[in-house]
């Protein structure tokens, strides 16, 4: 009886042990997602607001966060973050306006995939 209940330990911990494996990888996945849909964003934002990138890494890190806190970050985040470049877009471009001098580089354009 002793021995049966060790082989059954054993054998639940190894399971717990691929469990494990397959939430970290899993995890790692998601993250990797994201972390590739954030560059090719920042990539495709920053031809448009090469002036102000430190606000359009702002502008992705905190679309990031809030996607974190979601069931389904790696979903949300693109979506979030092409919503928050936009808006850091509106603001660049009300600033120039403003301050009545058009910034060099392109004309500012909405972004693939935006609504």
């Amino acid at each position: 009886m002793k021995a049966n209940n060790t082989e059954q330990n054993r054998t639940n911990a190894e399971g717990g042990t691929t469990f494990k494996g397959a939430c970290l990888a899993s995890c790692q996945k998601v993250l990797a997602r994201i972390a590739s849909a954030k560059e090719a964003i920042f990539n495709e934002s920053f031809e448009v607001l090469k002036t102000q990138e430190r606000l359009l890494r702002l502008a992705l890190n905190e679309a990031e966060a809030v996607a974190r806190q979601t069931l389904y970050p790696h979903l949300v985040f693109p979506t979030l973050a092409t919503e928050k470049v936009q808006a850091v877009i509106a603001w660049d471009r009300l600033q120039s306006l403003r301050h009545g001098s058009a910034r060099s580089g392109p004309p500012a354009r909405r972004l693939a995939g935006a609504f």
